[in-house]
């Protein structure tokens, strides 16, 4: 195949899938919503299941589910029957994905989810297969074809259950009111974890002097220095206004002896301000957005504390 013909096949690929999940959107029902309160609405744990393909896709979808505030085990159909049954209890919801409905593993695993009244939710193709009848909600997973030009391995139709699978995680996250600091207390560790609990607090420096409103601007050099930029000028400890390198330099071009000058004179008033308590990531998009390098951090009084610098907020990983 030329390199515009493998072009041309992957782009028909994402198309027919992004075409069978638009398909699998459209064709959501009360189901959907029944499926939602049935796992919102779970005591125990859900319990989620498929064998080969969507055995991975049923990892996934377990896998997000405990991440966004749902505990859920996966739990293997062949295991199922040789003593692993013990992890589910009568409080649990199954979530159990199959193409067919009907795979022999899996239909095992289903009669003993039916004898121990666990409510199951079957994401299938098959809506009149043996899974769908024991089934309490059934989401329809169908496809058309899959990618797989000989109509074979699991392509398309992992891709849609993967898709139902996010839709449920989504909505119950939503439903249950889980905000960012839910999600940052269940990940704790890497980059992402850093995103979500950093708090301008944990990355300021003390503010080391401040200036009063009649300080000269020999006194907001030095302290221009000290800060790294940043000269805070303040009335009772809370700010009136700042001086930065720019307005040095601009004030330097202006006024060849401006040491004199009082810094009022100078200085940005109703400057860009940061609360101790703010998200680092959320600071640092302000001050990219407003080509800051350093702001003051005020308490919960209004009151001048500290001085966060973006240098500082990007290497403590707020982005």
């Amino acid at each position: 195949m030329s390199s515009a013909a493998l072009l041309d096949s992957g782009r028909r690929i994402m198309a027919l899938e992004a075409d069978a999940v638009a398909r699998a959107g459209r064709a959501l029902g009360p189901g959907f919503a029944e499926a939602v309160q049935l796992i919102t609405g779970c005591r125990g744990r859900v319990i989620v299941s498929g064998l080969g393909k969507s055995g991975l896709i049923a990892r996934k979808i377990a896998a997000t589910l405990t991440s966004t505030g749902t505990p859920a085990s996966y739990l293997h159909p062949v295991d199922s029957q040789h003593g692993d049954l013990g992890i589910v209890g009568r409080d649990d919801v199954a979530i159990i994905l199959s193409k067919s409905g009907e795979t022999d593993e899996l239909v095992g695993l289903v009669a003993e989810l039916h004898r121990l009244e666990v409510p199951m939710i079957a994401l299938t193709g098959a809506l009149d297969s043996t899974l769908a009848r024991r089934a309490a909600v059934v989401l329809d997973a169908g496809v058309a074809e899959e990618a797989c030009p000989h109509d074979l391995a699991p392509t398309t139709s992992t891709t849609v259950a993967l898709a139902l699978g996010d839709a449920l995680a989504v909505t119950v996250l939503q439903e249950k009111g889980f905000q960012p600091d839910d999600f940052a207390a269940l990940h704790p560790g890497g980059r992402l974890g850093r995103r979500l609990l950093l708090r301008v607090g944990d990355v300021m420096v003390p503010a080391r002097g401040l200036l009063a409103p009649d300080a000269r601007m020999r006194d907001a050099v030095v302290a221009l220095a000290e800060e790294r930029g940043l000269a805070i000028i303040a009335e009772a400890g809370r700010v009136t206004g700042v001086v930065t390198a720019g307005d040095l330099s601009r004030v330097a071009e202006r006024e060849p002896d401006f040491l004199g000058l009082p810094v009022h004179d100078v200085m940005t008033t109703a400057p860009r301000v940061a609360q101790v308590t703010d998200l680092a990531s959320a600071t640092v998009g302000r001050m990219e957005r407003d080509g800051i390098m350093a702001m003051p951090v005020l308490d919960e009084t209004a009151h001048v504390i500290g001085v966060v610098h973006l240098h500082d907020l990007l290497r403590a990983g707020a982005v």
